[in-house]
């Protein structure tokens, strides 16, 4: 490069990034993909077998794709290494093709980068260039003082996904290793995310029979919750079917309010000194434990003092990551056990990390809630909602009630379809679940990368783990655990009472401000 005085410049890597968005927002047109020339499936890194289903179609591959999706030095979620980025634009074809977040508002904005925090572009990413923030030091610091109790929980997904970082098959069921290897790095007390799997059934169940039957003034049909991503979607471009949102924490955060309020209590420690951390799936999980509302256990206490109810999200990856730095022969760990109180799931809790999870898990207990029965058999395996599909149909037929018409989401393009349904007065579901990525928290944006992008074959491998668990379970219901029954009885009196109304649900803002209107033609950067 030629400066003004004649000289030759060397230009780094970082400033051709600057020159090359500075150069595409003042509406420089330039097809960095392929070097000038379109992709095709045949010129896609990895051939023709890499493609997810929605390009199986000949000439289906994106063409045109250039430059990347913006993301903002602060994102909680995920980094960009500048240094590795490629400029391929695969970032930008799963946030605006299978996402439906970039290029569904204007650039630039008014006040922030638009980011749903689900760590799709992780694993879409062919260079390694984007990855999720690394929090591992915080743990490590709070493990180190030992004036602090270290608080983890896993998440239903993490135990079928770790397996993988130390050359386990697809797979593979790895929840006694993990708790192991946990132990061996020094967390004092180690619970499990099925229990709080199975206390949002309760709370999102008992709602949607209230919201049916007409007990609470709030529309029909009810959104799950659990998914942060999903939620920041609904919150960013549909905030007019925000009430239709269950109010039920996600099972990350009601285990974390508990381990401050109800652990705290049972066991007699400082709420002060009890440092949550939670392995997850999911990068959008660390937005969300740092969301302003996340401190109900500070509001129940009346406590300024007691942190967030989640400290510390880590993502499989990073626990991983922490194994392996450890020197742990994770591969040769026996099996070890969940501490009690907060540690036993059912089957229908270990369900949750796959798409169509939550609401087979909600079926079976909506049942019992309405009926007082226990659920029929057909109900432990509800096929219509299993697979990978990205809007799957369902319907449940309840004694006394009728037919139930149930949908199931994966994809937030696919949710977008469902939502403008919705919007147009077409609705005919009672109950829909929705989880951001593709096949569920499975593949996660914190979950290892077992293909690049993400394929259905692994999705199905991971899924029939989960599964597994489900059947061999000795309880498959989440109104069956009795840790659950014991929470109510010691601690929270009965679902949707006012104490857990105080403590595992919670409410959701409007992000429809940052957004202006879509331009027909924009630039990409």
């Amino acid at each position: 490069m030629e400066s003004k005085t004649g000289k030759v410049k060397n230009l780094s890597r970082r400033s051709f990034l600057k020159f090359f968005g500075g150069a595409s927002l003042a509406g420089v047109s330039l097809n960095l993909a392929g070097c000038g020339q379109p992709i095709t499936a045949e010129k896609a890194v990895g051939g023709n077998g890499w493609m997810p289903t929605q390009y199986n179609e000949p000439g289906s591959w994106p063409t045109n794709v250039r430059g990347r999706v913006p993301i903002d030095p602060a994102n909680p979620s995920i980094i960009r290494d500048d240094q590795k980025c490629i400029l391929c634009g695969q970032c930008i074809e799963v946030c605006e093709k299978i996402q439906s977040v970039f290029g569904n508002y204007e650039l630039p904005i008014k006040s922030e980068i638009v980011c749903v925090n689900c760590g799709q572009c992780i694993q879409w990413c062919p260079s390694g260039a984007i990855s999720e923030r690394d929090d591992i030091n915080k743990v490590l610091k709070a493990i180190a003082d030992p004036n602090i109790t270290v608080v983890v929980q896993t998440a239903p997904a993490t135990r079928i996904g770790l397996g993988e970082e130390f050359g386990m098959p697809i797979g593979t069921n790895v929840q006694g290793k993990q708790v192991a290897a946990l132990r061996k790095l020094g967390f004092d007390v180690i619970f499990d995310t099925n229990f709080t799997a199975d206390l949002t059934i309760m709370e999102e169940g008992t709602e949607l029979v209230k919201r049916v039957k007409g007990e609470l003034h709030h529309p029909t049909p009810q959104f799950t919750s659990c998914c942060p991503g999903w939620v920041k979607f609904v919150e960013y471009f549909y905030p007019d079917l925000i009430p239709n949102l269950s109010t039920a924490k996600s099972p990350q955060q009601m285990e974390g309010t508990l381990m401050k309020t109800y652990y705290a209590e049972k066991q007699n420690v400082d709420p002060k000194k009890i440092f949550s951390v939670a392995i997850m799936p999911c990068t959008a999980k660390k937005f969300e434990c740092q969301r302003p509302e996340m401190t109900s256990a500070r509001k129940e206490l009346n406590d300024s003092n007691v942190t967030p109810d989640v400290d510390v999200v880590l993502t499989t990856k990073e626990l991983a990551r922490m194994i392996k730095r450890a020197g742990i022969d994770f591969t040769s760990l026996p099996d070890d056990e969940y501490d009690q109180l907060m540690g036993t799931g059912t089957g229908a809790g270990a369900i949750f990390g796959t798409t169509g999870g939550v609401m087979e898990a909600a079926a079976r207990s909506a049942y019992y809630l309405i009926t007082g029965q226990q659920p029929p058999a057909s109900l432990w395996e509800l096929t219509p909602v299993r697979g990978m599909e990205g809007v799957k149909e369902a319907a449940v037929n309840i004694p006394g009630f009728g037919s139930v018409k149930v949908a199931v989401i994966s994809g937030l393009a696919n949710a977008r379809k469902v939502m403008d349904q919705i919007r147009a007065g077409n609705a005919p579901w009672v109950f829909i679940e929705v989880m951001a990525c593709p096949g569920g928290c499975q593949y996660g944006g914190g979950q290892p990368r077992a293909s690049s992008p993400p394929s259905d074959e692994v999705r199905n491998r991971r899924a029939a783990s989960l599964y597994k668990i489900d059947t061999n379970a000795k309880l498959r219901n989440s109104h069956d655990n009795p840790q659950i029954k014991q929470v109510y009885a010691d601690f929270l009196t009965a679902p949707m009472s006012e104490k857990a109304e105080e403590l595992l649900h919670t409410h959701y803002i409007s992000r429809a401000e940052a957004l202006v209107a879509k331009k027909s033609e924009r630039n990409l950067y």
